[in-house]
């Protein structure tokens, strides 16, 4: 299924833009991040889950 945001939770703090802007980046509204490579298995994924404050970032 690769890696996903759940809408509802997301709040757009960016701070998982600002971790790992090849996977994440913010919607054309600049109100929330979204998936640009769902696929990616880049280590700062994980580190963008752990730090996403309502854990809106799955895998």
């Amino acid at each position: 299924m690769g890696i996903v945001i759940d809408e509802d939770e997301c709040i757009g703090c960016e701070s998982c833009v600002e971790i790992c802007p090849d996977v994440f980046e913010m919607d054309d509204d600049g109100e929330k991040a979204t998936v640009i490579n769902p696929d990616s298995t880049d280590d700062c994924v994980d580190e963008a889950i752990e730090t996403c404050p309502n854990e809106a970032i799955s895998k």
